[in-house]
């Protein structure tokens, strides 16, 4: 508008946005007011997804080594042998309950997930871990004590469950001095961040395949209490969910109608408005426009839809442009991460993508009145930031090599090959 402000429309929700002169100046960050000092002991028990705390959750589905090794149902005699980069345990209270499965489906646990829980249950430690993990979820709930063999009737969550956490191993940067200085993740490396990557892509599949009434599968971050974090030790979160909901539906609809959308409104319409921030050679990322609150984007270029099935460097680049937003972005600035892969009953061509949702702003009454949302940063402001923030991160080696940045960008049209796959049968 003349008097620069900018109105915007996603063309995939059909959200509106407006940008107002003067609103972003604002800074993105709020740091810590008074800082405390660390104890030795802060490193390792100061929350319960701290690794000194391990019981303090439900029994280990799975943890991913430095060398990305997976183990896989590690039994509790055996939880020290090994120095995981990250753990996969159920969240101790789920959006979608095991309960929910098996009374609304009648959904049962596999053969391997039962003798997992069995060879669990009977080994003392194992047994007195659950016990307590169950107790301390019903005190939660202001439920009183019961006898062993009710409350071991609720262990089955705990193992056949679709609702994890992926836990990163450290929750203070190495070196801290202060409890400001949290390990998120753009603190990572490039390489440990490969790892959590990879490691969630293989929870995703992994509640796939243990759960066939399972429509889709939520990957989400939660950083920081603003952005709904219960803890600020960096975790992801999936979910396995029966409904892939409206907002899928309507995208479906919307592509057959416009089978290359994601290339002419997202990748090609953001170069032709210099909105490209990065890019390597399997992904791009973009500043997003059209979202409630600034909003990064990043695209897989790979013909494969599902993240699991990417190939290791497919899935590394798409880490690394990941990791590079992070780290632009900052640790101190709440946001949520989402990822986004093609549900498994579709059978067109959607790329994964992951948005990363800056949480510098609250929601009020104007947007609520009339579903027109202020953003305090425009696409363009907020592409100035990123990038500036990139080159600094890259001279310093804190991103990973072979990121293309700004005008080193080659991406030519039509620059996502997975629309190569509309000629293909569905995998």
């Amino acid at each position: 508008m003349a008097d620069g402000t900018i109105k915007q429309v996603n063309p995939f929700s059909g959200t509106e946005v407006w940008t107002v002169p003067g609103r972003g100046s604002r800074p993105f960050s709020v740091p810590a007011v008074h800082p405390a000092p660390l104890s030795e002991d802060d490193f390792h028990y100061r929350c319960a997804f701290c690794d000194g705390r391990e019981l303090d959750t439900p029994p280990e589905k799975a943890r991913i080594l430095p060398s990305g090794g997976i183990l896989r149902g590690v039994p509790i005699e055996e939880y020290e042998q090994s120095v995981p980069s990250f753990r996969r345990v159920p969240n101790l209270f789920e959006i979608v309950s095991y309960d929910y499965w098996r009374e609304n489906y009648g959904f049962e646990m596999d053969e391997e997930t039962r003798q997992r829980m069995e060879s669990y249950l009977a080994d003392p430690a194992g047994r007195e871990h659950v016990l307590k993990t169950i107790r301390t979820k019903r005190a939660a709930a202001k439920l009183g004590d019961a006898p062993e063999d009710k409350l071991l009737e609720q262990a089955a969550g705990f193992f056949a469950g679709g609702h994890d956490v992926i836990i990163a191993a450290r929750h203070f940067i190495n070196g801290a001095t202060d409890d400001s200085q949290l390990a998120s993740s753009g603190t990572l490396s490039p390489e440990e961040h490969a790892l959590f990557t990879a490691f969630t892509a293989d929870a995703i599949r992994d509640l796939y395949e243990r759960n066939r009434y399972a429509d889709y599968v939520v990957a989400f971050q939660n950083w920081l209490a603003a952005a709904g974090a219960s803890f600020d030790h960096l975790h992801k979160q999936v979910v396995a969910i029966d409904d892939r909901g409206m907002a899928s539906h309507r995208e479906v609809e919307l592509q057959r109608r416009y089978p290359n959308m994601y290339n002419e409104w997202a990748v090609d319409y953001a170069a032709k408005q210099n909105l490209v921030i990065a890019e390597n050679d399997h992904a791009v990322l973009l500043a997003g426009f059209g979202h409630r609150y600034p909003t990064l984007e990043i695209f897989s270029k790979a013909k494969t839809c599902e993240p699991w099935l990417h190939t290791k460097a497919e899935l590394t680049g798409v880490s690394d442009l990941i990791h590079a937003a992070h780290a632009a972005v900052g640790a101190d600035v709440p946001c949520n991460e989402e990822w986004h892969h093609r549900p498994a009953d579709v059978e067109l061509p959607q790329p994964w993508r992951v948005m990363i949702k800056l949480r510098i702003s609250t929601l009020a009454g104007f947007e609520g009145g009339t579903k027109i949302y202020i953003n305090t940063i425009s696409p363009w402001d907020l592409r100035d930031r990123v990038v500036a923030k990139l080159y600094t991160a890259r001279d310093e080696r804190r991103v990973a090599k072979g990121i293309r940045i700004a005008t080193e960008c080659l991406l030519p049209r039509n620059s996502l090959r997975y629309i190569e796959t509309l000629t293909r049968s569905p995998a």
